[in-house]
């Protein structure tokens, strides 16, 4: 097989995305970076607490997935949440280190304290959040913005400034709110930050266009997913430019959580052939570490990482696997499952079997049966899955197997 941008031995997409047509519009960095919100952001989900240990365990298997930054918290929660990043810090994991902190100098004091290169700045950006939320005027927020990123700068750190809920901001207010910090503070790269997920993807490009108008810096993605958005976003955004991802592993985070790292690198590799340099096979070990630190469970089905992405019940899919076999497996799955880190494909039996699904398995099991005992056990099989409402086990299948050729 001659290997094609869509069609490749780990993945087959659609050649749609590479027709000229489609490709002349975008316009991807040279170099895009993920900047992974797991430990700052991602533990801001209700539940979600994770310990120091916990908290350099993520981030030594996040530097071993090759992640390019690490947000690796937020100093002024607790002393504990200093002490982690410091610790991070110390460990000289591979990638950039950064803290979180609001637009307060002695918040930046504290990142300062713990070591990192670089530094989030937040400040609400949307009148009515000013307003309603923090109860400043206007003035307050552009004033301590100014303070905190020039603060920042001549500290020496790296400064991205991250103006909340800019999505609802009134836009005119917003753009010369970000004029302003770049030209009378401090800004090192601008965080478009859609705090509340309500961004639309056609949006997203707008608001890209608008803000390379007003400030020559790197732009970054902030994008939530309370309406299901976070990656076509996030990717709308790098489309057009935007050169750093902000994004958890699982999609952990507030509310509906933030756009999740593992569908974003995933749809950049076989989608748009952009490799972030990341090793797409540490993925599903790195999406089970969270899920066990973080005690949030994921649903089998989740993109990339799910449980059950490679079990097959389908009795029509079970002979497309058994046609297919490993040479032709992305006939079946749009990726193979090993070059993310996945278990191996396996048909399982339930409701909807048939009866290569029989085959396989007795073949497996080293048992045989004539045609019509195969049928008759596919039907006890149906019977018996629809009763227990679930697969059945090996054991269960035996026993009918047994039965069948009793």
């Amino acid at each position: 097989m001659t290997d094609t941008p869509w069609m490749t031995r780990n993945w087959f997409v659609s050649p749609w995305n590479y027709l000229p047509e489609v490709t002349k519009e975008l316009n991807f960095a040279k170099q895009i970076k993920i900047h992974d919100i797991t430990l700052r952001d991602g533990e801001q989900q209700a539940g979600i607490e994770f310990t120091k240990d916990d908290k350099i365990r993520i981030a030594e298997a996040l530097a071993e997935a090759g992640v390019h930054r690490i947000e690796a918290g937020m100093p002024a929660v607790s002393p504990a949440d200093a002490e982690a990043i410091k610790e991070i810090v110390k460990r000289n994991l591979g990638p950039e280190i950064f803290a979180f902190a609001r637009c307060m100098k002695e918040d930046v004091k504290r990142a300062v304290d713990t070591g990192v290169k670089g530094i989030v700045t937040e400040i609400p950006s949307s009148e009515h959040i000013i307003k309603y939320a923090y109860r400043w005027s206007l003035e307050k927020a552009i004033d301590l913005s100014i303070e905190a990123t020039q603060y920042a700068k001549e500290q020496g750190l790296y400064v991205v400034f991250f103006p909340i809920d800019s999505s609802r901001a009134e836009m005119s207010w917003y753009l010369n709110l970000i004029e302003r910090v770049a030209k009378e503070g401090h800004m090192d790269a601008l965080a478009l930050v859609d705090t509340f997920g309500v961004l639309g993807p056609h949006a997203v490009r707008y608001m890209v266009r608008e803000a390379k108008k007003r400030v020559n810096k790197p732009l970054e993605t902030h994008f939530h997913s309370d309406f299901g958005m976070g990656v076509a976003n996030t990717i709308l955004a790098l489309s057009e430019g935007a050169e750093v991802v902000h994004s958890t592993v699982l999609g952990i985070g507030e509310r509906a959580g933030n756009a999740p790292m593992e569908e974003i690198v995933m749809a950049l590799r076989t989608m748009y052939n952009i490799d972030l340099g990341i090793d797409y096979s540490k993925l599903y070990p790195l999406a089970k570490l969270v899920e066990k630190l973080s005690g949030q469970k994921v649903p089998t089905n989740k993109p990339i990482v799910g449980d059950l992405l490679f079990s097959v019940e389908s009795g029509i899919i079970a002979s497309w696997v058994k046609n297919c076999g490993d040479e032709h497996l992305t006939e079946v799955f749009p990726f193979r499952p090993e070059f993310v880190g996945q278990q191996e494909p396996k048909v399982v039996l339930g409701k909807n079997s048939g009866l290569d699904s029989i085959r396989i398995w007795l073949s497996d099991l080293g048992r045989d049966a004539k045609e019509e005992q195969m049928t008759e056990i596919l039907m006890q099989l149906k019977s018996e899955s629809m009763q227990k409402k679930r697969l059945l086990t090996v054991d269960e299948f035996l026993n009918i197997v047994d039965r069948v050729l009793a």
